[in-house]
């Protein structure tokens, strides 16, 4: 029986769970404006494409100049809309994210940033496997390759930090309040995560990728815990093997007669997070299209079952909130409670900081 004095998806300000039979008006992004590392292909290509043909502003950061600069230069002509930016931005790097947030708030139309998708990543294939090491006898054996943690992981946890403080610095963006009707124009405090079917379970040999990627979902079950004190929503995409650069020749020679995802239901899972400002704290996972039964969506079908509806998308991670541990219940209450009280605290704690900078001062002890 459930304990509802654990139950916090109230105190969290988490939506009720997605309802993917009802649609959404991707022309909801319109008048957003909108940051994505890894922008210039892949998934980021994708979302750029389709929330600029609906009128969003799109800023994409990459490492490849040549193309995201040919993209940027593509989507502009096509749209009409010169608010689109290439920014090249290499997310292992601190500064390098920092500046991109920078130029982006002054590229900005509005002046502020509505949502911040963090999809730069790599796959972790190629060299020697972390998981087979050699040659460590040695006097001075090189390290491990770990740059599909500083990508995956490092990175995304830098764009996010970078989000935290300008989402809720967005000018005229409200609270996010999953029961405000969606409109166009409307600013926006949202960062959506990009995971992987490796957050859920591990993918054999690629040890770091399933790592960061178990890693990225810790990071987003974190965050949708306390992003309502910035007044934000979190969301989070798990696609499964995808045809995409990411997904090599190996991949796809394992999973060889087997059906493997496709972009377009990533991307359009992406633009129902983007668009539909009612959707907060929630996690969507994108797998090939399967038949399964209209009330238990786990359950497949066979393809010539009548019952079955074909889906590619389904919600995950949909009732963690309804019963936490104690210790979380109570923590997440105790920030509802300095949330609520903060506006005095903060002009009191500021009193007392020049009060006691003063004495301080007059015993000599502060310059």
């Amino acid at each position: 029986m459930s304990n509802r004095s654990r139950n916090v998806v109230d105190l969290t300000r988490q939506s009720p769970p997605i309802d993917l039979s009802q649609p959404y008006d991707p022309d909801w992004v319109s008048g957003k404006t909108i940051l994505i590392t890894g922008g210039a292909s892949g998934f980021g290509e994708g979302f750029f494409r389709k929330w600029a043909a609906h009128g969003a502003n799109v800023i994409i950061g990459d490492i490849n100049d040549k193309q995201g600069i040919a993209l940027v230069e593509e989507v502009r002509a096509s749209t009409g809309n010169k608010n689109h930016h290439y920014i090249h931005c290499d997310v292992t790097i601190w500064q390098s994210q920092v500046d991109f947030f920078h130029q982006a708030i002054k590229l900005s139309p509005t002046g502020g940033i509505d949502s911040v998708v963090a999809n730069a990543g790599i796959n972790g294939y190629g060299g020697q496997p972390f998981w087979d090491p050699l040659g460590l006898d040695a006097d001075t054996p090189p390290p491990p390759n770990m740059k599909c943690l500083e990508v995956n992981l490092i990175g995304v946890t830098y764009t996010a930090h970078l989000a935290l403080f300008y989402l809720k610095r967005n000018p005229n963006s409200a609270v996010a309040d999953y029961k405000v009707q969606p409109a166009a124009n409307r600013p926006d405090r949202h960062l959506l995560l990009i995971g992987s079917i490796a957050s859920l379970i591990t993918i054999p040999g690629l040890t770091q990728y399933n790592a960061s990627k178990h890693a990225v979902l810790g990071l987003f079950k974190s965050l949708r815990s306390t992003a309502f004190m910035g007044g934000l929503r979190v969301n989070i995409l798990l696609p499964y093997f995808v045809n995409t650069p990411l997904f090599q020749a190996g991949g796809r020679a394992l999973l060889a007669g087997n059906a493997i995802a496709t972009p377009e239901d990533v991307v359009d899972a992406g633009t129902r997070f983007m668009a539909d400002t009612r959707i907060v704290g929630r996690a969507l996972m994108i797998g090939p299209k399967i038949k399964a039964r209209a009330d238990n969506e786990w359950e497949v079908v066979p393809q010539e079952d009548n019952d079955g509806v074909e889906m590619a998308v389904r919600e995950v991670l949909v009732d963690d909130f309804e019963e936490v541990e104690a210790f979380c219940a109570r923590l997440i209450k105790l920030l509802n409670f300095v949330e609520a009280t903060r506006g005095w605290s903060a002009v009191v704690s500021d009193i007392f900081a020049v009060i006691t900078y003063r004495i301080l001062v007059m015993f000599g002890l502060k310059r």
